[in-house]
């Protein structure tokens, strides 16, 4: 009678081979390809689970997953699926042995014909909230600029910049979705992307000043001052200038004319900082100039530093905070030894000190 004899295959996955024995030679052969172990009980060849057997078989930040003859180390990022069948050809492909009760193939490929091909899972509905990249074996998830992924590996969760520092906006900084933005106070525009500056209400028309006032633009505002600004006994003589009548008996131990200035400076300014030059308009021969603050310095937050005998630096001694206005009246006093003659004039400077730093 002639024997009959029936070949037992085992497909090695991943593998370009396969082990075939016979009913005669299965008690005997018990040697399987790398990534395989004898099993005493099924008398088959099974998978070795790296991942288990080998200690730390990933090392650092990568994630060990375990396939048909061998292992994979993947970002812990990464996520791994079963993927379905699919009918694209491009993929890169290993043989296989075909089966209808078993499916070959490692986890992130599927079976397509006698070979195994990847499947890609960014097209087969992978759960990544917003960037998908296909591997071979698997998928990577990414998230647009702005978010951070999630300890799932899947979903994108908003970084919140603003919370990083407090140095990215000038003013402030709010935050929203996948971005931030800088906005400033009321007074203010955004000048770029991050720094604040002032509006200037004057120019743009936007003020609130009538009839018979003049708009003097400040940082964070405007100022409505009156046209006319000179007081008994003084007559005004020009837009910002008043004059003390030498016939009037009261003018004789008050400054011959006064002249209006409007500045603005920021809050917290560095100190000492020079912030006025005052000028003499007129010089004498023989004369002699100085300078000094006649009022509004009661806290002593300025001074005068003479430049020379016809010019002097207004100087800022101590730091202010805003918003505040301080009105000094600068004095120059000449006098002229060889005519025994003494006057003086004085520049009454607004200082309006802004309500920020900027």
């Amino acid at each position: 009678m002639k024997a009959t004899y029936v070949l037992l295959c085992v497909g090695l996955l991943v593998l370009p081979a396969t082990i075939c024995q016979s009913p005669a030679e299965r008690d005997s052969y018990t040697e399987c390809t790398d990534g395989y172990e004898w099993d005493v009980q099924t008398q088959l060849c099974r998978d070795i689970n790296e991942c288990e057997t080998i200690q730390q078989a990933c090392q650092g930040e990568m994630k060990c997953f375990n396939h048909y003859g061998g292992y994979l180390c993947l970002p812990r990022s990464a996520s791994v699926i079963t993927a379905p069948e699919t009918t694209s050809q491009s993929e890169p492909s290993v043989p296989v042995e075909s089966n209808d009760s078993f499916n070959p193939c490692p986890v992130g490929y599927r079976a397509q014909g006698e070979t195994c091909v990847d499947a890609n899972e960014c097209e087969m509905g992978a759960p990544c909230q917003q960037r998908c990249y296909n591997s071979y074996g698997t998928f990577l998830c990414r998230c647009e600029q702005g978010y951070d992924l999630g300890p799932d590996g899947f979903s994108c969760n908003d970084i919140d910049e603003c919370s990083y520092s407090s140095f990215l906006c000038q003013f402030q900084c709010v935050n929203e979705p996948g971005k931030f933005s800088c906005v400033c106070p009321e007074g203010y525009e955004l000048l770029g992307t991050r720094l604040c500056q002032d509006v200037n209400e004057c120019e743009t028309g936007t003020h609130q000043c009538g009839e018979g006032q003049v708009c003097v633009n400040i940082h964070g505002g405007h100022q409505c001052v009156s046209s006319n600004r000179c007081q008994d006994p003084y007559v005004q003589v020009s837009e910002n200038r008043c004059i003390c009548p030498v016939v009037k008996p009261e003018c004789r131990d008050l400054p011959f004319s006064i002249v209006h200035r409007y500045m603005s400076i920021t809050s917290e300014r560095s100190v000492p900082s020079d912030i006025f030059q005052i000028q003499a308009t007129s010089v004498y021969p023989g004369a002699y100039n100085s300078f000094r603050i006649r009022s509004g310095n009661e806290n002593e937050e300025f001074y005068i530093r003479q430049i020379n005998n016809i010019s002097a630096m207004l100087v800022l001694a101590r730091a202010v905070t805003g918003p505040k206005e301080y009105v000094l009246d600068l004095e120059m006093v000449s006098v002229n030894p060889l005519l025994s003659y003494q006057t003086s004039s004085v520049l009454r400077l607004s200082v309006y000190v802004g309500p920020h730093a900027f």
